[in-house]
């Protein structure tokens, strides 16, 4: 959970507004951007918090319904994701679902269903279901929220028929993209006091889901994040050595 100072750190970033044209900052602009100007802070933040927030964001899976914000808190902080976070070529192709309380709740009953489905076809074993997969879906459903995580293959089909040099690599790009956002919410809604885990169970909830809430089939789900207030303390896990890891060339 995120510290006092942490916190204050964290709001400097919203102090800090001025406009710059793009090309004063980072030189021209590339032919296929359409964004003319920025607004970048007037004077950094230190990387210290981010640092920070970085090292605090663990998987939580013991999770409860309290939380420290109001839920225009969490609303505001996915939209900053949605405005902020880049995409290759401006696609913008990612779409974000916020279930919140009862709605939340609901996802992990459908989950339940569609498990339950695959127990009584085999698929599945009661012993597993009800040691094992049936526990961890509780264990969500007793959070406060989840964030659906989509790509929207419509919005990157037209720069495939624009860049055939890069058709292949646009599908790959979108899953970056999609991996940021997932990264900027995590370690957002850690900095709000929540914890958080992420989850993958498309595409067996894929239909259910979008029956639900009225979703485009089209939408393709990459993954769920859960969160609520951390009723356990996060566990470090093994770091592999940085040196096995990190390559740098040229350092004065």
């Amino acid at each position: 959970m995120a510290t006092a100072a942490l916190r204050r750190s964290v709001s400097a970033f919203r102090g800090l507004r001025t406009t710059l044209p793009l090309a004063s900052v980072f030189g021209a602009a590339r032919p296929f951007s359409s964004t003319v100007a920025v607004k970048m802070p007037s004077k950094m933040p230190s990387s210290g918090a981010l640092v920070e927030l970085a090292k605090g964001r663990h998987s939580i899976y013991k999770l409860g319904r309290e939380s420290p914000v109001s839920d225009d808190k969490i609303e505001e902080l996915v939209n900053q994701a949605i405005l902020n976070v880049p995409s290759a070529f401006n696609t913008q192709s990612t779409r974000l679902v916020v279930l919140l309380h009862k709605e939340h709740e609901r996802l992990w009953e459908i989950a339940m269903d569609c498990f339950q489905g695959l127990v009584k076809n085999g698929t599945l074993s009661e012993e597993t279901w009800k040691g094992q997969t049936q526990p961890k879906l509780q264990g969500f459903k007793d959070g406060l929220g989840t964030i659906l995580f989509y790509e929207d293959p419509a919005h990157i089909k037209p720069y495939q028929e624009k860049f055939p040099s890069f058709k292949d690599q646009f599908g790959p790009w979108a899953e970056h993209t999609n991996a940021m956002h997932q990264y900027f919410l995590w370690i957002g809604l850690e900095s709000l006091g929540f914890g958080a885990n992420l989850q993958h169970y498309n595409p067996l909830i894929d239909s259910a889901v979008a029956k639900q809430w009225d979703v485009p089939t089209e939408w393709r789900l990459i993954s769920q994040l859960v969160f609520g207030s951390p009723e356990v303390e996060a566990q470090e896990k093994p770091k592999k050595p940085v040196e096995e890891r990190v390559k740098i060339y040229g350092k004065l």
